[in-house]
């Protein structure tokens, strides 16, 4: 596992010991990475990587350009990894890293809001509605073993599959703007 492209573009990323934590593959990044990059998504962007893992997804979006990027996952072991891949690429000043399950950094008190929020949970555990009910950032990624339903007050900006993983872009619709004005 490697960083794709960007600043630390070629440098090796760790993944966590054990089986729990599934890296997303070079391929997948680069795929969606470059999808997000054409959006204009990454340059200066605030992004929040939920169920960090090793940590290469919001590594890649710093080493892109993104202005800073903050790592949740539960596990002690996975956030060490984060750590480490972070200095061994140089962009730990650009990184905040919360232990903290998904659903409670969200609706905590350090959480967003972000430009860009980045979902890869453990496949099984997918609870697309209630993250993106929670989440404040106007566009989402969610990666996952099939295609996830796009609940009310989101649309789908892209979908493909990898094999067997699904990376599905959505986007927050704004609400209609209410006009004020006097009609006299």
């Amino acid at each position: 596992m490697r960083v794709i492209a960007g600043t630390a573009r070629g440098l090796r990323l760790q993944a966590p010991p054990g089986r729990e934590v599934r890296p997303t593959t070079d391929r997948v990044r680069e795929a969606t990475f470059n999808a997000l990059n054409s959006l204009g998504l990454i340059e200066g962007a605030r992004v929040v990587d939920l169920f960090a893992g090793s940590g290469a997804l919001g590594i890649e979006a710093l080493s892109r350009g993104a202005a800073h990027c903050t790592f949740c996952d539960t596990s002690a072991a996975a956030l060490d990894c984060v750590r480490s891949n972070l200095r061994h690429t140089g962009l730990a000043d650009s990184a905040t890293v919360h232990r903290s399950d998904a659903h409670t950094h969200l609706v905590g008190p350090t959480a967003g809001p972000y430009d860009l929020a980045i979902a890869d949970p453990p496949y099984g555990e997918e609870h697309f509605a209630e993250l993106l009910a929670a989440v404040d950032a106007p566009v989402v990624v969610l990666e996952s073993a099939r295609e996830p339903e796009v609940p009310p007050g989101w649309t789908l900006v892209r979908q493909r599959r990898y094999g067997t993983t699904v990376v599905t872009i959505v986007s927050r619709i704004e609400a209609p703007q209410s006009n004020d004005e006097d009609q006299s």
